[in-house]
């Protein structure tokens, strides 16, 4: 949908809504861990189907989260806790991704990062990291990208301590800050395994 290819993006839309409408509910709820592929299901797919596959749409996107945003309602219903985690002491540092910022909630990850005791999140207050899918990869957009992502997040990223956690929800987020940065990047899911206390 980014480059235009509307009729493309339709027809693929068409197809997933046929492969989930019968799987997917309130209780068996699709869930995804890139934010600009799953947030598609639940803000394009409904506007851009075939009329007889509509209904079909919107109920799998009510029905449709970010992984972050179901495992929090977990922790709001008191199902997950400090518990299961480690209780090593660490500094997370937190990109925003645009897709989550505008259709999802990025205080659900602040929610989950804290979660662990000792754990101490700082959201970095960046826009677009300059990426956005693949323009940054582009040669005419390569340039630009950069500024964008000079603007604040890269700074950021570079004044961090070497022991500081770099945590963003895109693939796109996480190869524009390696590769600017050189410092690597996680997603909330990746380092919430990690701290997973496996003995609990």
């Amino acid at each position: 949908m980014s480059k235009g290819l509307l009729l493309r993006a339709k027809k693929m839309a068409n197809s997933n809504v046929r492969i989930f409408k019968n799987l997917i509910n309130e209780d068996t709820p699709l869930l995804g861990v890139e934010p600009s592929a799953i947030l598609s299901f639940r803000d394009e797919y409904p506007k851009i189907v075939d009329k007889m596959n509509i209904e079909a749409a919107k109920n799998i996107s009510k029905n449709t989260f970010m992984i972050e945003e179901f495992l929090a309602q977990e922790v709001k219903k008191g199902k997950i806790n400090s518990g299961v985690f480690s209780k090593e002491q660490k500094q997370i540092l937190l990109h925003g991704h645009c897709h989550q910022k505008s259709l999802g909630n990025i205080e659900d990850t602040i929610l989950l990062l804290s979660l662990p005791e000792q754990h101490h999140v700082s959201l970095i207050p960046s826009g677009c990291c300059g990426m956005a899918g693949s323009f940054g990869y582009e040669k005419e957009h390569f340039e630009i990208s950069q500024k964008v992502g000079e603007s604040v997040l890269f700074p950021a990223v570079n004044k961090a301590t070497k022991d500081t956690i770099v945590v963003a929800s895109g693939t796109s987020c996480r190869h524009q800050i390696l590769d600017a940065t050189h410092k690597k990047v996680v997603h909330p899911i990746e380092l919430l395994w990690s701290l997973l206390n496996k003995s609990a």
